[in-house]
């Protein structure tokens, strides 16, 4: 994976590396932290995918719970439950599942308490399911206690329940939390089986432990090669120096881009099914670095503000906007090197020629066309920018990925002062929500 940034981020490289020292003894700390078995700190979030106990109990349930029957694996979760397994299988699949309705199993996502989308899926449960095998349930709350994956599980279970009786279930039913929350101890009680993360981890960071491992393997995704892809790039971002060190250059670019009043990284997507992608990351920066205070105590109101674009779509929608409009962005170019069939356009063109040398080029020197086309418009423009370059779009590749942006939001973190790893700030629309259900007697 390439990061490309002289000349286009517009920092000097004096100041990028006198920025990254302030990082030295972090990334001391990090290096001490990698390969220790003991999860008694958040950053150890970087050892989840060398943990090959996780990955074995992962392994065994995925045997025991996967049939040949399985059709659809709907994972109830929101947030840091989910995000980061719909990035990944939608990068791989899940893009494609409506132009691909025969292909099994797939992932359906409940991540909303909208009254509509549960009557539709319940009305799919009713309807469309013949055998209990068809179905596997992962419940993920790491508190046990989030008000819309409980409320949606209850939905679906209800109806399961009417329709297969309680014993299939709890056979298809696969719980991910905290070990001894709340919902862990139900699920021990009623004997259903159970996957832990460890507790120090954050749900944003979890997405290569079993929240995100176990439903992607039952999906049929081989989370050996993402793991293998994150374990690479964690070595990269962690022992490596500056000039090879992609999460600490990011870091010090999107820090200093900051500071000079670009407090928006627009995060442009030249590939449609990693949109979701782009989702997971907004949730990291969005949730790691907006805080009121700063790690003192101080009332700050910090933060960089994440948006997700796709190219070329969205050049159409707010190209203007991003061209010509306020300069408060920092913006990330991500594109894929290698695709497997770059689809040539005929030699005899229907349109006849209204777009002059489309015949017999590809799609793929399209898209590179208008990449390139965008990414010199930003420089005459003297709009800053970097890019990043995945090799292709795999399971390594997304894994490489996903390490290499959790990794930099650790370092950016420390640049920026502020505590990574809470989210005090998200618990007050969850309080003031009970307390509503609470009056309302539901």
């Amino acid at each position: 994976m390439d990061l490309h940034y002289k000349n286009s981020a517009r920092i000097e490289e004096s100041t990028l590396k006198e920025t990254a020292k302030k990082l030295e003894e972090y990334r001391g700390y990090l290096s001490q932290i990698m390969g220790i078995k003991v999860y008694d700190a958040p950053e150890c979030s970087i050892n989840l995918p060398v943990d090959q106990d996780l990955m074995a109990v992962v392994k065994v349930i995925k045997k025991s719970k996967v049939t040949k029957a399985l059709k659809y694996i709907i994972v109830i979760g929101i947030g840091g439950s989910n995000l980061g397994t719909k990035a990944v299988y939608d990068a791989l699949f899940g893009a494609f599942d409506p132009i691909e309705p025969m292909r099994f199993p797939k992932m359906i996502f409940l991540e909303t308490c909208d009254p509509q989308y549960l009557e539709r899926f319940s009305d799919f449960l009713k309807n469309q399911i013949k055998n209990p095998e068809e179905i596997l349930i992962n419940l993920i709350s790491k508190s046990g206690t989030t008000t819309e994956t409980v409320a949606n599980f209850e939905i679906i279970a209800a109806v399961f329940n009417e329709k297969f009786g309680d014993e299939a279930l709890h056979d298809r039913l696969v719980i991910t939390t905290d070990e001894n929350s709340k919902l862990w101890n139900l699920a021990k009680s009623k004997n259903i089986t159970t996957l832990h993360l460890p507790h120090d981890v954050g749900g944003r960071y979890s997405v290569l432990s079993p929240v995100g491992l176990f439903p992607l393997a039952a999906a049929g995704i081989d989370i050996e090669s993402l793991c293998e892809g994150a374990a690479t790039m964690r070595k990269n971002c962690i022992e490596n120096d500056l000039e090879t060190n992609p999460a600490l250059i990011s870091a010090a670019l999107l820090f200093l881009q900051a500071q000079a009043g670009k407090t928006i990284n627009d995060n442009f997507f030249f590939a449609p099914q990693l949109e979701s992608l782009g989702k997971w990351y907004r949730q990291l920066l969005g949730e790691s670095i907006g805080k009121e205070q700063d790690a003192d105590g101080k009332t700050v109101h910090d933060g960089i503000t994440p948006t997700v674009s796709i190219g070329s779509t969205d050049l159409h929608s707010v190209g203007q906007l991003y061209l010509g409009g306020p300069l408060d962005k920092c913006t990330t170019f991500i594109s894929v090197k290698i695709v497997p069939n770059p689809m040539h356009l005929p030699k005899e063109q229907f349109t006849d020629n209204l777009v002059e040398k489309l015949a017999n080029t590809s799609a793929q020197n399209i898209m590179e066309a208008i990449l390139e086309g965008t990414k010199m418009a930003y420089s005459k423009k003297e709009l800053p920018f970097m890019e990043i370059v995945m090799p292709e779009i795999s399971p390594f590749a997304l894994g490489e990925y996903l390490q290499f942006k959790m990794i930099e939001m650790m370092y950016l973190g420390k640049l920026m002062n502020v505590e990574t790893f809470n989210q005090p700030n998200v618990e007050l629309y969850k309080i003031e929500t009970r307390k509503i259900l609470k009056q309302r007697g539901t």
